[in-house]
């Protein structure tokens, strides 16, 4: 909106608007903007949240200690939306296709997540949409993200291939060109592309959500993941720099810097309200919203595998509570203490501030290993 107004009305007449039409200063100023707003309407949300006695449940069988925080404000998640469409909307190229489709993700799936808050505030418990409902209805969001993909490659706007990281010429192409190839097994190449999108966002969805048991450790994690996410959507986006990490070079992405910087200043004046102890909590409504927002863009600028380290946290996380329930269904016995890993730690006696502060620092320790991989071909 910014953009059209400053840029392309505006400039002809004030030639100093021309830096208007840099990513580097959109980016920093939706960064700020989603910061302000952040920090300016989270007193106001959460006292509406007080006020209409929206707080969380905790889980009778959580940790002991995580008792006294029942009541706290939670579906603080909505914030964390508005902060991140709104400097998009006022900063970032409405024309690009691939905006929307981002904005889409964290829309898309922060509704689910919201329907579920909704659902436990209405219950008055821990337990919302079954896991049955909310695993369709990721399924069915990952299924439109998908069918937009398609309709973006048919124009020729998106590519189907793949970065693997350490190698610089082996990069499949999600549609399978050898199915593509024969008429009899043309599905089955359309098959692999939309599993491949599921995959991606259903896991990037539930694995932030998992992570989300302490004050601030899910969101301080993503803060290290879109900040990762702002430089390599900046890079696959500029054609010296995409061409010099041989990365795919995907024209439209440069808007996602945009995109990604605002998630980066949301989380950050989140963080303010959510540090330990936390005044809110963010809820299902932030967690899916930013794990679908995380997982689209890593899908459209080709780096899905590197969402593997950029998120390593919240990957060991999701692993740690699939061998806790694998080890207990086959065996009968429990590899951790508790599930998630957080929790295991907790019930060690590490104290809560401890654990997130390590789990930041593996975190920022996998995100930048991630960054290095891109020269390391």
């Amino acid at each position: 909106m910014l953009y059209w107004l400053l840029f392309e009305k505006l400039f002809p007449v004030f030639s100093p608007f021309r830096v208007v039409q840099y990513v580097t200063f959109r980016t920093a100023f939706a960064s700020l903007t989603a910061l302000f707003l952040s920090i300016a309407l989270g007193p106001w949300l959460i006292r509406k949240l007080q006020d209409l006695q929206i707080g969380q449940h905790i889980r009778e069988d959580g940790p002991k200690s995580h008792q006294k925080k029942a009541g706290t404000p939670t579906m603080g998640g909505l914030l964390i939306v508005i902060a991140i469409t709104v400097p998009t909307l006022l900063w970032a190229n409405l024309r690009n296709q691939y905006v929307w489709i981002a904005l889409f993700g964290l829309l898309s799936f922060g509704t689910v997540g919201f329907w579920d808050d909704y659902t436990k505030v209405k219950k008055m418990r821990n337990l919302g949409l079954t896991a049955r409902q909310k695993m369709m209805l990721q399924i069915l969001c990952s299924v439109v993200v998908g069918f937009m993909l398609l309709a973006l490659h048919a124009r020729g706007g998106y590519s189907t291939s793949m970065n693997i990281p350490f190698f610089k010429s082996f990069k499949p192409d999600l549609l399978i060109d050898s199915f593509l190839s024969n008429p009899y097994t043309y599905p089955l190449g359309f098959l692999f592309f939309f599993a491949t999108v599921g995959i991606v966002l259903v896991g990037a969805t539930n694995s932030v959500n998992l992570t989300d048991g302490l004050d601030g450790l899910a969101i301080g994690l993503m803060i290290i993941s879109a900040g990762a996410m702002t430089v390599l959507t900046y890079m696959s986006g500029h054609k010296e720099f995409a061409t010099y990490l041989d990365l795919a070079r995907v024209p439209g992405a440069s808007e996602l810097t945009i995109f990604c910087g605002a998630m980066t200043g949301a989380s950050l004046g989140f963080l303010w309200y959510n540090a330990h102890p936390a005044e809110v909590f963010m809820g299902d409504v932030g967690a899916l919203g930013l794990g679908g927002a995380l997982g689209v863009v890593a899908i459209l600028i080709k780096q899905e595998i590197l969402l593997l380290f950029i998120g390593g946290v919240y990957v060991i996380e999701t692993i740690s509570v699939i061998l806790q329930v694998g080890s207990f269904k086959l065996r009968g016995k429990r590899i951790f203490k508790m599930a998630p890993l957080h929790h295991h730690f907790e019930a060690l006696g590490w104290q809560e501030s401890k654990i997130i502060t390590r789990f930041w620092i593996v975190g920022l320790v996998m995100a930048l290993f991630a960054l290095t991989t891109l020269k390391l071909r």
